[in-house]
């Protein structure tokens, strides 16, 4: 088996496939890449069981053959390289040979046939979207997600697709984010938690892309198709948490402000809050704003007005500021909303501009309890 391939065409295709490998496997098999050669077309993949992603490279070659590489050891020898042809040869000795311009390479290969195979999706629903949409909802959701092992089903993001909409959504209890399509439909409706990992991973891959990502799913899995890239993940079993219940529906009380200095004052404030809580209160009247923190503990308090649009009755509010400075980063509109019904309820931030036609972004952050 032998065939010829870019240096720098090769690595950057491996690098991202690299992303799935983790770094302490439970079979040994899973810290290489599966080549698996046909003619002219080498199809890359790796695997941590949960997730398998592939990628099909063009090369020169006339061969057929699989094997499995270590992972670790071929990135390493490739960032090396300048641009030029690389020969990969198949030796007897279980090793394979790499020429370069200037030296050979040797690396021990595995048999290609104790890779784990990919799963086959059976009878699959599918749906199409541009993969910059696909980028855009995973970068706005998935900093919502949980991390509690205890409940797995908000450790993932949660996808609804209709025939009126697709919808993305993720929570860990305190916050909650929910991001809406009305441009884009699925045939039939369907639902199913994707994990943190595949997401991320394809959230690197499709930022700015202009193609089109194929999504197949079933009941267990989930397949994404675009361009020369294939990945597989198997879902997060469950129900999701009924979302819908908790986003309040009547909020009286509406703050418009520019979200720049609304995060600045934020930023600045909390560094004097509490180091358990975090705790900043919101203060609102008329027009003006009252951004406030105080560590009883140690004598610091901070406390910034700022001018802002409101409507509604006067009232005082208490959040955490990591969960506030984090949904405002996530935005990227010059101005933002903040409706609120009670201080006890939970307030919803929405940007004011700065969405596509059809895009609708909610964010949900449980308040926090004053001590007058």
């Amino acid at each position: 088996m032998k065939f010829i391939v870019s240096s720098t065409y090769l690595l950057k295709q491996l690098q991202i496939l690299g992303g799935v490998i983790n770094n302490s496997n439970t079979l040994p098999i899973l810290d290489n890449f599966l080549f698996d050669l046909q003619k002219d077309k080498l199809t890359v993949s790796a695997s941590d069981l949960e997730t398998t992603m592939s990628s099909v490279i063009t090369v020169d070659s006339d061969n057929e053959g699989t094997i499995a590489v270590p992972a670790r050891l071929l990135l390493e020898t490739l960032k090396t390289f300048p641009e030029q042809p690389l020969t990969f040869v198949v030796e007897d000795n279980n090793t394979v040979e790499i020429s370069s311009n200037h030296g050979k390479y040797a690396l021990a290969y595995a048999d290609g046939a104790e890779f784990p195979k990919a799963v086959e999706l059976t009878s699959p629903s599918s749906t199409t979207l541009l993969g910059d949409i696909l980028a855009t909802a995973i970068n706005k959701t998935i900093f919502a997600a949980g991390n509690d092992d205890l409940r797995p089903v908000m450790s993932g993001v949660f996808f609804q697709f209709s025939p009126e909409n697709l919808t993305f959504v993720a929570t860990d209890a305190h916050k909650l984010v929910k991001y809406q399509r009305t441009d884009v439909r699925a045939s039939q409706v369907a639902e199913f938690i994707m994990p943190k990992k595949p997401l991320t991973l394809l959230k690197g891959i499709l930022a700015g892309s202009e193609s089109d990502v194929l999504i197949e799913y079933n009941e267990s899995n989930a397949k994404f198709s675009f361009e020369d890239t294939e990945l597989i993940c198997r879902l997060i079993d469950g129900k999701y948490p009924n979302y819908e219940a908790v986003i309040p529906k009547e909020n009286p009380n509406k703050l418009t402000i520019a979200r720049n200095q609304f995060l600045s004052s934020v930023r600045r404030v909390s560094i004097f809050s509490n180091k358990t809580t975090h705790q900043i209160r919101l203060k609102i009247a008329g027009a003006e704003l009252n951004i406030s923190a105080e560590d009883i503990d140690y004598s610091n308090k901070a406390e910034e007005r700022l001018t802002c649009s409101y409507q509604g009755d006067d009232m005082q509010i208490g959040f955490n500021s990591r969960f506030l400075t984090e949904m405002l980063n996530n935005l990227s509109s010059d101005e933002v909303s903040l409706e609120m019904s009670l201080p006890n309820r939970a307030g919803i931030l929405t940007p004011s501009d700065d969405l596509d036609e059809g895009e609708y972004v909610t964010m949900l952050v449980m308040p926090v309890m004053l001590n007058s």
